[in-house]
């Protein structure tokens, strides 16, 4: 199972789907299910492949929904991007008199001047280019270094004259520069699926810790549940049960959490 990567791969199939315009047949289906009248309404199974077609001009759209069995629950919204002749706009304006951010960044601020040095050139050499369009690529194509500034402008003159303040190590209106602090980590567990018999007893042997957050977890759940946190990590009947291995995991989970923790890995969230 890809576990927190499983969503992804309808979200893969339905984009190629868009993009070559078909609709796959859907896998495995001997006999749809006597359960649903498919008769009424407008739902059917794709028991073969089929043309895709766009009408009326409207762009390709799709639901993609991952079901977790611990209630976690995702749809995503996929529609066919415009092709590039479709997309109107001024060129060389911010399309529409809103705002335009040119965002650079760089190791240093030696490299983040010659890098705005260096964009203002290109720019200039393209008086086609759109303004949003070097924004959109400046954000989505490049990496995001420490050394950060971004330039903010209504037309192509103001965002040329920021970058070229920005060039000369001025300042200059719309233009913020800085440092981007260090990231904390974020700690992402696995939901049910993951769990095998015998977790963490290693650990509650070995990692004072680990252990005394399991106990906490376990007076926690006393109140609430009919066995034992402990009891039940070598127990393969009852980690089969969904009211049993949920709230297993999660102690597991918080306990994980603390141990990181005393080494010096302190989390700015936790997921799972």
């Amino acid at each position: 199972h890809a576990q927190a990567a499983a969503g992804v791969a309808g979200v893969i199939k339905m984009v190629m789907a868009m993009r070559h315009g078909v609709l796959p047949r859907t896998l495995h289906v001997d006999e749809p299910t006597p359960h649903v009248d498919w008769s009424s309404g407008a739902v059917s199974l794709l028991t073969e492949a089929r043309e895709w077609a766009v009408e009326d001009g409207r762009p390709r759209r799709a639901g993609v929904s991952s079901f977790g069995v611990s209630g976690t629950n995702a749809h995503v919204i996929l529609e066919q991007v415009a092709e590039a002749g479709d997309v109107e706009g001024v060129e060389g304006s911010a399309e529409g008199g809103g705002p335009v951010v040119w965002a650079v960044s760089a190791v240093n601020a030696e490299a983040l001047r010659g890098q705005a040095e260096r964009l203002v050139s290109w720019v200039d050499e393209r008086p086609g280019l759109r303004a949003r369009d070097v924004g959109w690529s400046l954000v989505s194509s490049r990496a995001a270094l420490a050394e950060r500034a971004a330039v903010v402008g209504r037309d192509r003159d103001e965002l040329l004259h920021g970058l070229r303040a920005l060039a000369s190590g001025g300042a200059g209106a719309g233009v913020v520069s800085g440092v981007a602090g260090a990231g904390k980590p974020v700690l992402v567990f696995p939901g049910q699926g993951s769990q095998w018999v015998g977790m963490a007893v290693d650990l509650l042997g070995a990692s004072p810790v680990f252990t005394g957050r399991m106990a906490g977890c376990e007076r926690a759940l006393s109140a609430h549940v009919d066995w034992s946190l402990t009891g039940v990590l070598g127990d393969e009947v009852a980690l089969g049960r969904v009211d049993v291995v949920q709230p297993v995991l999660w102690a597991v989970m918080v306990s994980l959490a603390a141990l990181w923790e005393s080494f010096g890995v302190v989390p700015g969230a936790c997921g799972g």
